[in-house]
């Protein structure tokens, strides 16, 4: 089959396929056969050859075929042994005769396998009038408007226009095109018919145009949805919008409002149409990226203790280069503060004329006045976020320019300054929401008991710890720098109010006696060591207390730690080195925008919950939170540009593409494409990937697209998005360059999936699992205290746990049926399901065999007449799927049916029996679950005293008191699920 041309149209299917090409014919004894298929001219009947079947058999007539399936998704495929080795995107199955027998084919290509897709559909929806269809197709919507264009340079009607007013025109049309591409099209194409000159005619300009300015992929995407036609009419939108991209609340009227918005026809326009032009150009645009624009603004609860929030923070701010030689700036500031910073540091000098300085003390690096700097976070401060900005304040200064320092900061920054002092009955810091448009320093304070003007404190050191470290060669140890201690003036201390820098111990040390104002700096190899020894304690520690993380002094060339490590445990403030990009910085800057880049994100409720067990380390599933399947299919690029400084291979360009998964160490993982050999410009990748993410909400999703040279593989551009920002269905992703600049027209267009979604994220985005056999049920388990008294309420908590279990297996189990009975895959969802079935349960004479019930409680499916098995077998399945459960799958693989109103939702047996089943049975389960988490915390508060009664000491006790934040954890998730499914 030639894949020279681009298929712009039907008609370019019909001919591909009357030419054939060669695919694999798969059978249920796991044996594949290599064939040679093609579409008779007459476009009667689909044959392949060789066959040991005279031809008369080898062939299937095309008004006997009932649907063309996507996907591995028939018996055949799903039983055939080697099913795992076929690529999902480039296997098909027909579905002909009366008794709906399978031919399941593999193409070579995904882009092969949506050719035979997109044809075989047209000729089933249009039979013997394919060819007049076809023919009409010819001078259609799209040729209309792009003839009007070249009459509009035309405009002394010579039947040409110049070359370079062609090439304009289609660049004005298609931005992401390089002149020199059109330029050579129209060469070829003249060379092609042995023409002299450059005068372009409007058959070639429109010849041209098709073939630079259609993508096949979105083109074959609108024939699944349009029935067939060259366009999208409104309620082919609608469809397409609701079950595919998951818009909710759809109408007509939205979809006008994006027909009138990206179609660029009048005609379109006035007939409420959307070619595949609009189509494209609606999928480019921003309300198709993949991010979610929700969080573009700031949609977190802020009304949480400080604590409870990751803060976006900044390492030696003033430093635009490395940490030992490079020059300090004011721009270091500017540029933190307007990307959302929200924790700023300085270090703080001596400097001539009595005016303080900053820069890194015991290094080479240049110096800025303290007083600029104040004025510059005076002007920025709350630039780009109103929540409260952190000054970490290592004050080297002598007291005589300690109170110069207090002078600058309250006549600058006035009344943004908090000063008051904690209130000693709280045991929390206050809220981002009750800290808006306020300044709070970080920094060492005087005792409550010191009664002089000036008093004595430990000093924070990290230049002389990163000097020290530039004379030696042994491993460094977190541990070995000596404690200094220097004179701090009463009113620098008073500025300090609920960020009181202290010296951290131990951890059983801080539970007992760190006020919750007072705030931990670590180096990071020392909360590495915490972060890898003490997990769980880590975690509880930072439910509290905000701890700093600050990078290590080895890192004199100011690269960056991963902040994954320390936000896995809580660490609130990981301060980054910002002039530095690369994947640390890709990951900060990624996170932060989540939360409307306001510099706070709200950490997981596991993670902030006084009673919740959570390990940081942990390699596998975490208690009390669901798994959720990431699906996501890398399908084309657009427009990568040459990566920089490379010149070797001139304008060639081999891309690939890594997906990688950043999050707690169950979840890291990396997949990557195939590379496609010099096409920068419109690479087709069509592969999918398939991610296990076990904490979603601490879970980033990074896309890496690379040049593949046998040198070294050179960065072209990248995208990184936190997993709660997904928005699935077809997207593009905008690509960025290494520094962060949006890469203009660059992009990735993606298709991406989350089943089993449960409890956290959006409701939307909910979804459904796999189906599990009972005897392979994973029930949660609860732990043993050794507790007697406590270790009865969770023995009773046992058997609900069971039952929500059950339910919700035995719901998901019905929903698998059906979708598979349907042709669909499990990643589904039961909107697609019925666009699926609905051409099935209609007669020849378009009469319904099927229809709705919803007269009793249940709905239910009554089948009119003789039906054929198949049918039989789908309706009664159905009937076990729950009808919420519609609403709690994301839309996933759209199919090209149409489907009547009163067949949109449907039920039949199976599926209505495990639907009363939740409905009469989840109530009095989850009141169970509720009732035993309740008893059990009645425990909590004096649960050490108990267990010390019973005998446990020390090592015992602690592991009674792991296991009963275990057993609540459990419940708390259980019971959160439960009410999901209700």
């Amino acid at each position: 089959m030639p894949t020279e041309k681009k298929i712009s149209s039907a008609s370019d299917c019909i001919n591909s396929m009357v030419e054939g090409s060669e695919l694999k014919k798969v059978r249920s004894n796991s044996r594949i056969y290599h064939r040679y298929f093609l579409l008779d001219a007459d476009m009667q009947s689909l044959r392949w050859e060789p066959s040991k079947k005279d031809s008369e058999k080898a062939k299937i007539d095309i008004k006997s075929i009932k649907e063309v399936r996507t996907g591995k998704n028939t018996d055949i495929f799903r039983s055939n042994g080697i099913s795992d080795q076929i690529s999902e995107d480039c296997a098909f199955s027909v579905i002909y005769g009366e008794n709906y027998e399978s031919l399941d084919l593999v193409a070579n290509s995904a882009d092969v396998a949506n050719i035979w897709v997109t044809g075989l559909r047209y000729l089933i929806s249009y039979g013997k009038h394919t060819l007049d269809m076809l023919e009409s197709s010819q001078d259609n919507m799209r040729t209309s408007w792009v003839s009007q264009m070249f009459s509009e340079i035309d405009v002394d009607n010579l039947g040409h226009i110049t070359l370079c007013n062609a090439v304009q025109c289609i660049r004005d049309l298609n931005p992401g095109l390089k002149t020199s591409k059109i330029e050579l099209k129209f060469k070829e194409l003249h060379k092609s018919k042995d023409k002299a000159g450059t005068e372009v005619t409007k058959e070639e300009f429109v010849e041209v145009f098709h073939e630079l300015c259609t993508r096949p992929e979105i083109y074959f995407l609108l024939v699944q949805f349009s029935s067939n036609k060259e366009f999208l009419d409104t309620k082919d939108l609608m469809m397409f919008l609701e079950a595919e991209q998951g818009v909710a609340h759809i109408n007509e009227e939205i979809s006008l409002e994006i027909i009138n918005k990206y179609e660029p026809s009048k005609e379109g326009q006035e007939k409420g149409w959307l070619s595949i032009d609009g189509f494209t150009k609606y999928l480019m645009s921003p309300d198709c990226y993949i991010f979610d624009p929700e969080h573009k603004k700031v949609c977190q609860d802020m009304k949480q203790p400080l604590s409870h929030y990751f803060i976006n923070s900044s390492h030696n701010t003033y430093l635009i280069e490395d940490q030992f030689r490079g020059p300090s700036d004011i721009t270091g500031y500017i540029r933190a503060l307007k990307m959302g910073c929200r924790s700023v540091e300085l270090d703080v000098w001596d400097g001539p004329d009595n005016e303080p300085v900053i820069y890194t003390g015991h290094t080479m690096t240049s110096q800025i006045v303290f007083r600029s700097v104040i004025d510059i976070i005076n002007k920025y401060a709350f630039f780009a976020s109103e929540y409260p900005l952190i000054l970490c304040l290592e004050n080297h200064c002598s007291i005589k320019q300690q109170k110069v320092m207090v002078q600058h900061m309250k006549k600058i920054l006035g009344d943004k300054l908090y000063t008051t002092s904690p209130n000693m009955e709280e045991s929390y810091l206050p809220s981002p929401d009750v800290l808006k448009g306020r300044i709070l320093i970080k920094a060492k304070k005087l005792s409550s008991s010191c009664s002089g003007v000036e008093g004595d404190v430990t000093d924070e050191d990290e230049g002389a710890e990163m000097s020290q470290r530039m004379g030696k060669e042994n491993v460094e140890q977190p541990n070995n720098v000596p404690v200094k201690r220097f004179q701090l003036c009463k009113e620098l201390s008073e500025l300090v109010s609920i960020c009181k820098s202290v010296q951290f111990k131990e951890f059983q040390v801080s539970f007992q006696a760190q006020k919750y104002w007072e705030v931990c700096s670590f180096n990071e190899v020392l909360a590495s060591k915490y972060a890898n020894e003490n997990p769980g304690d880590f975690v509880n520690y930072n439910k509290r207390f905000l701890a700093r993380v600050f990078p290590s002094p080895m890192r004199i060339d100011s690269s960056n730690m991963n902040p994954q490590d320390f936000w896995k445990c809580g660490c609130q403030i990981v301060a980054m080195n910002f002039q530095t990009p690369g994947l640390m910085m890709d990951l900060n800057i990624g996170w932060f925008r989540q939360n409307g880049n306001c510099g706070y994100v709200l950490r997981p409720a596991i993670m902030r919950e006084e009673v919740s067990f959570f390990s940081a380390n942990t390699k596998d599933s975490v208690p009390g939170v669901s798994p959720q399947l990431l699906h996501i299919k890398i399908i084309s690029g657009q427009n990568f540009p040459k990566p920089k400084g490379s010149g070797a291979k001139g304008d060639v360009v081999d891309p690939y593409v890594y997906v990688e998964i950043h999050g707690i160490p169950a979840d890291c993982a990396e997949q990557r494409t195939k590379t496609v050999h010099q096409n920068g410009d419109a690479p087709i990748f069509d592969e999918s990937f398939e991610f296990q993410i076990n904490l979603p909400e601490l879970a980033m999703v990074r896309f890496v697209v690379l040049d593949d040279d046998y040198i070294g593989d050179e960065f072209i551009g990248q995208y990184t998005i936190p997993f709660e920002c997904l928005q699935t269905g077809y997207r593009h992703v905008p690509l960025q360059s290494l520094t962060g600049e949006v890469l203009a027209h660059a992009s990735l267009f993606v298709h991406v999936a989350i089943t089993n979604r449960r409890g956290g994220g959006k409701p939307h985005k909910r979804g459904l699992s796999v189906r599990k056999g009972k005897k392979s049920r994973e029930y949660a388990s609860l732990r043993t205290l050794w507790i007697k008294t406590v270790d009865e309420v969770f023995k009773n908590a046992q058997p609900p746990i069971r039952d929500a279990t059950d339910l919700r297996e035995n719901m998901q189990n019905a929903v698998v049926s059906f979708k598979e009975l349907c042709g669909l895959s499990s990643v589904a969802n039961l909107m697609q399901c019925m666009l699926a079935v609905s051409p099935r349960f209609l007669g020849s004479d378009n009469t319904p065999l099927v229809v709705l019930n919803l007269s009793e409680q249940y709905p239910t499916m009554e089948l009119q007449g003789i039906v054929p098995e198949v049918l039989k077998k789908i309706v009664t399945t159905y009937d076990m799927v729950p009808l919420s459960s519609a609403a709690a799958s994301e839309p996933q693989d759209g199919r090209d049916s149409v489907c009547p109103a009163h067949h949109d939702v449907s039920a039949t047996e199976q599926m209505i029996q495990s639907l009363k089943a939740v409905i009469e049975n989840a109530d009095a389960v989850y009141e169970k679950i509720v009732h035993c988490q309740r008893a059990a915390m009645e425990f909590h508060e004096h649960l050490h005293s108990i267990g010390t009664k019973e005998g446990l000491k020390e090592r015992k006790l602690q592991k009674a008191v792991e296991s009963f934040t275990w057993n609540i954890t459990i419940l708390k998730a259980v019971h959160h699920q439960e009410g999901a499914l209700m």
